[in-house]
This record gives C-alpha cells, sequence and structure tokens, in this order.
C-alpha cells in the first residue's frame, strides 16, 4: 500500500488545510456603482487582517456607505479620499484609468469595471501607466508584464502601504508556522525527493535525486501529477 501525497490530503479540506476565515475583517474593494458622481470618504481606522500582506483602511463615505480599502503609503486616520472621475492626482484617490496621467503610480486596479480592484494588492507594489490609447490603458505591473485595461476600469493612486514585509527574517520556526496556519498553507513541508518511494513519486532511497523527469503528463492520474504539470515552457525566461 502506499501513502497519499500532500497533494492529495490537500484535497479533504481538513482544519490543517482550510483557513481560519472567521478572523478575516472582511473584502477590501473600490467602491462600485459609480455614474458620474464623487463620493469623499474619511480614514477612521487601520487594520491588520491576517488576509491580506497589506493594511486595510476603514473608510466611511459621505453617503454614509461604509468599506475598506488596501491602504496606500503615508495614509493617516483622520485623512480623506475621493473616489470619482474629478478626483485629484494623489495617493488613497481611485478614478478610472482613462483619467490618470501617464507615468503615475497606481495599485488595486479593475479587471473589469465593477469588480473592486484584482490587480497589484500585495504590500509594496506598485503598478505604473505606461500610455493611454483611448479606448484602453496600457500598464506595467509590478512582475514588469504589461497589460492593456479598459479605460473606465478604476484604479488608486499611489504605493501599497506594508514595503519591506519580507526583509524582516522569521527567526523562528514558530512564527513561520503561525503565519501559514492564518492563511491554510502546510508548514513545514518535507522535500519530496528526501521522502520514500511509496510517499511520493520523487521519493527513492538511492540519493536526493529525483530519478524522473519533474515534468507529469497532463492526464497523469491523481498520485502522479507533482511537479510541472505540463508546462507550456521550463526554464528562466531571458
Amino acid at each position: 500500500m502506499g501513502k497519499r501525497i500532500i497533494s492529495q490530503r490537500r484535497g479533504r479540506g481538513t482544519r490543517r488545510f482550510i483557513s481560519l476565515r472567521h478572523r478575516y475583517i472582511g473584502p477590501a474593494r473600490n467602491k462600485i456603482n459609480l455614474k458620474n458622481e464623487v463620493h469623499t470618504a474619511e480614514v477612521v481606522c487601520l487594520h491588520h487582517s491576517p488576509a491580506h500582506s497589506a493594511p486595510l483602511a476603514h473608510v466611511v463615505y459621505d453617503d454614509g456607505e461604509e468599506g475598506l480599502m488596501i491602504a496606500p503609503e503615508g495614509i493617516a486616520v483622520g485623512d480623506v479620499i475621493s473616489t470619482g472621475k474629478t478626483s485629484e492626482i494623489r495617493p488613497g484617490n481611485t478614478l478610472r484609468l482613462g483619467d490618470i496621467p501617464e507615468g503615475t503610480a497606481i495599485y488595486n486596479i479593475e479587471n473589469y469595471k465593477g469588480d473592486g480592484g484584482r490587480y497589484v494588492r500585495a504590500s509594496g507594489t506598485a503598478a505604473r501607466v505606461l500610455a493611454n490609447m483611448g479606448q484602453t490603458v496600457s500598464v506595467i505591473l509590478p512582475s514588469k508584464k504589461q497589460k492593456n485595461f479598459s479605460a473606465n476600469c478604476m484604479a488608486t493612486i499611489g504605493n501599497v502601504a506594508g514595503g519591506g514585509r519580507l526583509d524582516k527574517p522569521m527567526l523562528k520556526a514558530g512564527a513561520n508556522w503561525h503565519a501559514k496556519r492564518a492563511r491554510g498553507k502546510l508548514y513545514p513541508v518535507t522535500s519530496a525527493v528526501a521522502m520514500n518511494a511509496n510517499e511520493h513519486p520523487f521519493g527513492c532511497g538511492r540519493g536526493r535525486h529525483m530519478g524522473k523527469p519533474s515534468i507529469a503528463p497532463r492526464y497523469a492520474p491523481p498520485g502522479r501529477k507533482v511537479g510541472l504539470i505540463h508546462p507550456r515552457r521550463t526554464g528562466r525566461r531571458r
């Protein structure tokens, strides 16, 4: 009898692989259902959310609506931000991509109008507007990839707060364990080549090597589908 590999055990959905969602504060998104009006909001509190790497700002809009937004660098409790077509170009304000000047740092970019923001949400990141082509706007993402968005999609001005998070070492295995557990990540993880042959396809008793290609066929059975699963390409992109 073999042993179920980790990728198979995760499918059970037991407590070890489920994130602690009852501790999550809530979704962070742009104000939606905007037409041509401009809304202002006051920052009433800054939160740490286990579900986000960046701090969240609790804002109250002038129409009474409350919500969470990903906090930009330099924001403080009591600051006033605005959302809408004629908002000023300064950190924390949210505008249409078509209304943002070229070269401006932005984050929390919508993929489709009204989805609340999908791109550039991690701490310390920022994208930059490259060119406005009328119906579409070209943006360079933190990964250096260029992507075209609709000019009607909303984005927030500035850089995401919380930069330098990865510069501080964990120092203890326990700190890393608690950080992983908050999001349902497995830790510690045993290397596949260090396992026995009956525990993983890469396991072997003849040294720390896979013994077979790390590329698994697209239609391999679940116990074999490990490593690179039918990749289009491998290696570092140069």
